[in-house]
């Protein structure tokens, strides 16, 4: 008998540790993305601003300014959403705040007291 509860106990910490695996992969995933994200539509404004700052003879119409701007601003526009969908917490929260969302509860576990 003494056998059966460290197996219990062997295995509960084995699926523990199966768990905080799991999170700090889906955290580590989502660090690469939104760093990928942030050096991909930040790049482009990073490298006009260091070239006006050795003085070097560059040209980008107005319309091309906006066009390297709005890719930065995109990241700004998009970070919440990779938050939102890869966290299972924060999807929990903006969940529990869309007010035209259906109950999903049984209605004989709701409590009416």
């Amino acid at each position: 008998m003494p056998l059966l509860g460290w197996s219990i106990t062997a295995l509960y910490f084995l699926v523990l540790m199966l768990q905080s695996n799991k999170i700090q992969t889906n955290v580590i995933k989502t660090m690469i993305l939104v760093s990928g994200l942030f050096g991909v539509t930040w790049a482009p404004t990073s490298i006009l601003m260091l070239l006006v700052s050795f003085h070097y003879e560059i040209t980008i119409s107005e319309i091309g300014v906006h066009i390297i701007l709005s890719i930065a601003y995109f990241y700004i526009c998009a970070n919440p959403f990779i938050y939102a969908t890869k966290f299972d917490p924060v999807r929990r929260v903006l969940l529990r705040l869309i007010p035209c969302k259906k109950n999903t509860q049984p209605l004989e576990s709701v409590d009416n007291t």
